[in-house]
C-alpha cells in the first residue's frame, strides 16, 4: 500500500484499468431508473441503460454516495497502510459528493486532504491523474490536493445538448436557462465556469454546434501541451468526427498523444440526455 492514496467518483470517467493502474481508488455515484438503484460502472448503471431509460420517458435520477460509504473505504485505507489520503472530485456546486467526502474526512483515522475539482468528467479524472504523478514523482499529499486544484482550474470543459429539458429536470442547468429560446433547431453551447453549467453560444444546427466545439477547443488550447478527450451520450459518430478533427488540429499540443473519445458516463449522461456531445482541454503541467 503506497503511502498516500488518490480516491476519486465514477463520475471522473477513468477506465477502469487506468485507474487501477494508477493505484486510484473509486467510489460509485448512484443511479436511480424507475424503482431500480444502480451504481455507476459497467456492472450497473451503464450510459446505455441510462439513455435507454431517458428515451423511454423512464424517471432517471442521480444520488451521490453517503458519507458512510466514504469514511468505509478511508478507515480500509488506513487499515491496509496509507498514512494520507488525496480524494479528488466533481465540482461541489453540481453535487453534494465533495460534502460527503469532507464529512467522513472528519472521522477518519489519517488525513484526508478533499479537492473540489470544480470540473466534472474526464476533467475531474486529469485532476486525479496529476495527483497521482506528483505522488510518484515524490510530492507530498497537499502537494498532490494542490496540483489537482490546479489543473481542475486550468480545465476547459465544453459541451452541446440536443435539450436543455434533462439538466432542468435535474435542476443543474443554472444559468444556462438563459439561453433557452423558442426556436425548437437551437443548440446549446455550454461550458462550465466556477463548478456549474453555464450558456456560451447558441446555433442552429447540430454540425455548426460541432464546429464551434472544435474552434473553441482549438481556442482554449492555444500553444501548450494538452490533454483532449471527446465524451457523447448515444452519439457516438458525431464525437468521433470531433475527435478526428481535434487530433489533427492540435497535434502540436498533444505530442503524440491520443485525443481519448468515448460514451460519457452514466450519472453525468442522466443530466445531459441523449445526442450530447462534449470536449474536455486539460493543459498538462
Amino acid at each position: 500500500m503506497p503511502r498516500v492514496v488518490v480516491v476519486t467518483d465514477s463520475t471522473a470517467s477513468l477506465p477502469t484499468d487506468v485507474a487501477q493502474a494508477r493505484g486510484i481508488r473509486v467510489v460509485p455515484l448512484q443511479v436511480v431508473i424507475g424503482a431500480r438503484v444502480l451504481d455507476e460502472g459497467p456492472d450497473g448503471a451503464t450510459p446505455e441503460v441510462v439513455a435507454e431509460a431517458l428515451r423511454d420517458f423512464v424517471p432517471v435520477s442521480t444520488s451521490r454516495p453517503a458519507p458512510a460509504l466514504f469514511a468505509e473505504l478511508y478507515r480500509s485505507l488506513a487499515a491496509e497502510g496509507a498514512e494520507e489520503i488525496v480524494s479528488v472530485h466533481l465540482s461541489g456546486e453540481m453535487s453534494g459528493t465533495v460534502e460527503s467526502a469532507q464529512l467522513a474526512a472528519l472521522e477518519a483515522d489519517v488525513p484526508v486532504h478533499v479537492v473540489d475539482s470544480g470540473q466534472v468528467g474526464i476533467a475531474t479524472g486529469y485532476a486525479a491523474l496529476t495527483a497521482a504523478d506528483v505522488l510518484d514523482s515524490g510530492g507530498t499529499a497537499k502537494e498532490a490536493a494542490a496540483a489537482a486544484l490546479d489543473r481542475g482550474e486550468a480545465a476547459t470543459s465544453l459541451f452541446y445538448v440536443d435539450t436543455l429539458e434533462y439538466l432542468r429536470r435535474g435542476g443543474r442547468i443554472g444559468a444556462a436557462a438563459a439561453i433557452v429560446g423558442s426556436a425548437l433547431s437551437v443548440k446549446p453551447l455550454l461550458a462550465i465556469s466556477e463548478g456549474r453549467v453555464a450558456p456560451r453560444e447558441r446555433v442552429r444546427t447540430a454540425s455548426r454546434a460541432l464546429a464551434r466545439l472544435a474552434d473553441l477547443a482549438v481556442e482554449a488550447a492555444g500553444d501548450q501541451p494538452v490533454d483532449v478527450c471527446v465524451s457523447h451520450l448515444a452519439n457516438a459518430e458525431r464525437a468521433h468526427e470531433l475527435a478526428t478533427a481535434l487530433a489533427d488540429r492540435l497535434a502540436a499540443g498533444l505530442e503524440g498523444r491520443e485525443v481519448m473519445c468515448g460514451e460519457l458516463g452514466a450519472v453525468l449522461g442522466a443530466h445531459v440526455g441523449p445526442g450530447m456531445v462534449a470536449v474536455c482541454v486539460s493543459p498538462r503541467p
